[in-house]
């Protein structure tokens, strides 16, 4: 067959003939429509790799007709016929971005690959569901790593944004993976999109308990225990159920200041570990590594009312009914649910009583070097956030003396005598 313009009247002449047939372009070198037996119509460019013996022949499919139209299909076949020129592989190119991983793809290696040998057991967990639930279900999971700019992550991230803090976390996750796409070579190298895209502002919250709240968490804790704690759903009070073990559990949360996975969940506080004579236990890993869980009197009457077994290992915290000493509670967020709600503390979460206890601490006059150590903490800016309540002891002597200037200053009462401030005589 004679060449022609390849164009929407010529292609949209050709016939099967029940044998696949090639026409090619008049104009464009190599460009050719493909007939198929039945009548099926494709565009292709053929070309030549390298030079001499040695070069390597190739067909680049640019598309089927219909998706493309031929118009299109010419544009396509020049610009790949200039890319051909310039020493390039088009239809080599078009292969490996088809084969390129997705971000949803480029976070299951970053999940297994890296995060399961580098991080805490706690922080997998917490990286999983960010991945699984938010990550690989957005837009942006299905979008080429190679592809991905520093526009798509802000668009990303704002959708996240009723949730700024989450929105951070996801996207700390998603840089991190693309610096080890980076590592890996699906990107170029300095190429992370993730990089300048500002994080939304973060209010710390530091929720502690005052006296009053203590005291309603506390008889709320002996509801519990007495079997009598109620729930109100729907207009309707229904009886509480919470375990012996989750009530320890909140009990020593309270008592030591305790990270909530340092003492319930799969790596939380064993019999095995804990020392009754020194009063601590040694936690063979938390989330700052090594650390000595101080255990106050509070805390061991805890652990004594619970009865050591006799093998002295196993979970201090058990899951199910506790009788496998094996099996963790799994999580302590629907007893807490209970408890909270009995004591009219909706807002207050269980890393709360973390915060309260140091709150306690500084009242108690302890210093931040002491309190950071006793909680764990491997940055001093951490224990920082303490700070502002270490005053409260300048704040009592202040408004001491300064009552007690004021009275000077309003004068003596009915020829009461003057009192000098340093103790001489006036």
């Amino acid at each position: 067959m004679d060449k022609i313009k390849i164009g929407k009247r010529a292609v949209d002449a050709l016939k099967a003939t029940g044998a696949k047939y090639d026409v090619w372009d008049s104009d464009i070198a190599g460009f050719c429509v493909r007939v198929g037996p039945t009548g099926g119509k494709s565009y292709y460019l053929k070309y030549r790799i390298g030079g001499g013996r040695g070069a390597v022949v190739k067909w680049g499919l640019l598309g089927k007709h219909g998706v493309l139209t031929p118009d299109q299909a010419r544009e396509m076949a020049q610009a790949w016929a200039a890319q051909v020129a310039g020493g390039g592989d088009p239809a080599g190119q078009k292969i490996e971005r088809r084969q390129a991983p997705t971000v949803a793809e480029l976070m299951g290696e970053y999940l297994a690959d890296h995060a399961a040998a580098q991080n805490k057991p706690a922080t997998v967990a917490y990286a999983k569901d960010v991945v699984n639930r938010v990550i690989c279900k957005d837009a942006i999971g299905r979008l080429k790593v190679a592809d991905v700019s520093g526009a798509d992550i802000a668009r990303f991230h704002k959708r996240l944004s009723k949730t700024p803090t989450f929105a951070n976390r996801a996207k700390a996750i998603l840089s991190k993976a693309f610096s080890l796409a980076e590592l890996w070579g699906y990107r170029p190298q300095n190429s992370n999109p993730c990089v300048g895209v500002k994080a939304f502002p973060e209010l710390a919250r530091n929720r502690f308990l005052s006296e009053s709240e203590f005291m309603a968490l506390g008889k709320a804790l002996a509801l519990a225990e007495r079997g009598e704690l109620t729930t109100a759903t729907d207009g309707k009070v229904k009886p509480a159920f919470v375990s012996k073990w989750a009530l320890a559990a909140f009990r020593l949360l309270i008592f030591t200041g305790a990270r909530s996975g340092e003492i319930a969940g799969p790596q939380g506080l064993r019999w095995e570990w804990i020392d009754f004579e020194k009063g601590r236990a040694d936690l063979p890993d938390s989330k700052t590594g090594r650390k000595p869980l101080m255990l106050p009197p509070a805390a061991l009457e805890v652990l004594v009312d619970l009865g050591r077994p006799e093998s002295g290992k196993g979970f201090v915290i058990r899951g199910g009914y506790g009788a496998d000493p094996e099996l963790p509670i799994e999580n302590l967020k629907r007893p807490w649910g209970f408890i909270r709600q009995a004591a009219g503390l909706g807002d207050l979460r269980i890393h709360d009583l973390r915060h309260s206890f140091a709150s306690v601490m500084v009242a108690g006059g302890a210093s931040l070097p002491v309190i950071g150590a006793l909680l764990g903490h491997s940055d001093v800016k951490t224990t920082a956030r303490y700070a502002h309540l270490s005053t409260a002891p300048l704040r009592a002597a202040s408004d001491q003396a300064g009552g007690r200037l004021q009275a000077l200053l309003k004068g003596p009462k009915d020829g009461a005598q003057v009192v000098s401030i340093r103790g001489g005589r006036q």
